[in-house]
């Protein structure tokens, strides 16, 4: 019997590779879908002959039909601003480990903001959410949209949250072991503890301190930019604050901008006070002095981030993880 054509100038369906190679058309989309129900030279054959028909799957079809978007939407709880800009290395570093575990799944990737979020939520089958905000309020929205979500933070949340972020607590254990080990005795804090990972960061310093001889002299809140390292110690440098020999900055960037701060006033670093910050940021290296920190490792955490959340939609158990962070020792 003459197999029947597509009509002139019709995009071939899946029906008319079917009829082009006389099997079923559920044969052809267990082919073209690389279900291992069909024979690999089967699967070849059927392949090959769409490409030559110039078939192309309905995407948006077939995502309808399995109820699946194949798209993880990224949510970004920092806003962008002239002094924190998406460029930075967080979130970009993130980002890299995420995108490289979601492509190699087969997944797209949607980029937005909270705020964005908020206004459009793009259609996804689940959510990565870079921050949690002040009091965990951003991942209180994404939660709130019902679908399976990870979060890069602090295990500050329900009972049950998956989230994946450093062993914060560590990090500010170690920056005070450093500190106490050179003798500082007379301590700043700098960051916002409303943040979970800040807060987790300054409740490990204060646990190392204890007991030490040293004290936390001020602890002073502040966004994670160079500009807000720097109006966090200016003030102090004029003799109106406490004296004080060792600071601990919950980012790179606040430490940064408080060695700036002493330098201008004539301080030295690490000569009058030694600074540690987090992160182990690219920038850390070519600062000057070379800035001490508390390096985590953004690129794998992407990785996991991408792993978990994958997990969750396909339906599996999943658990919250935090990675190790370490010293590393430099100038400041």
């Amino acid at each position: 019997m003459k197999r029947e054509k597509p009509r002139e100038g019709a995009r071939p369906t899946m029906a008319d590779v079917a009829r082009e190679l006389g099997v079923a058309k559920i044969t052809v989309s267990r082919a073209l879908s690389d279900q291992s129900t069909v024979k690999e030279s089967t699967r070849t054959l059927i392949r090959e002959t769409a490409e030559r028909m110039g078939y192309r799957l309905n995407v948006s079809a077939r995502n309808l039909r399995q109820q699946r978007t194949r798209t993880i939407a990224v949510v970004i709880e920092m806003t962008p601003s002239h002094e924190r800009l998406m460029s930075e290395p967080y979130p970009l570093l993130l980002l890299g480990g995420i995108l490289q575990e979601l492509t190699a799944a087969g997944q797209n990737m949607v980029l937005t903001t909270i705020d964005l979020f908020l206004q459009a939520p793009p259609s996804a089958d689940g959510v990565i959410l870079l921050g949690q905000g002040v009091h965990d309020d951003a991942a209180a929205v994404i939660e709130a949209t019902g679908l399976p979500y990870v979060v890069w933070g602090a295990e500050h949340g329900p009972p049950g949250r998956v989230v994946v972020g450093s062993d914060n607590r560590e990090g500010g254990r170690l920056a005070a072991g450093h500190l106490l080990g050179r003798g500082c005795r007379r301590l700043l804090f700098l960051g916002d503890a409303e943040h979970g990972e800040a807060e987790d960061r300054l409740n490990g310093f204060e646990a190392a301190l204890a007991d030490s001889g040293a004290a936390i002299v001020a602890n002073i809140p502040c966004a994670f930019t160079v500009a807000a390292g720097r109006e966090a110690v200016v003030p102090l440098l004029g003799g109106q604050g406490p004296d004080f020999d060792g600071i601990f900055a919950s980012s790179d960037a606040i430490a940064m901008g408080a060695i700036e701060a002493l330098q201008a006033h004539g301080r030295k670093v690490p000569g009058d006070v030694s600074v540690v910050g987090f992160d182990d940021s690219p920038g850390a290296a070519l600062f000057s002095p070379r800035l001490t920190s508390i390096r985590q490792d953004w690129g794998v955490g992407g990785e996991l981030l991408a792993q978990k959340v994958l997990d969750l939609v396909a339906g599996k158990a999943v658990e919250s993880r935090a990675m190790p962070v370490g010293l590393i020792v430099r100038d400041s």
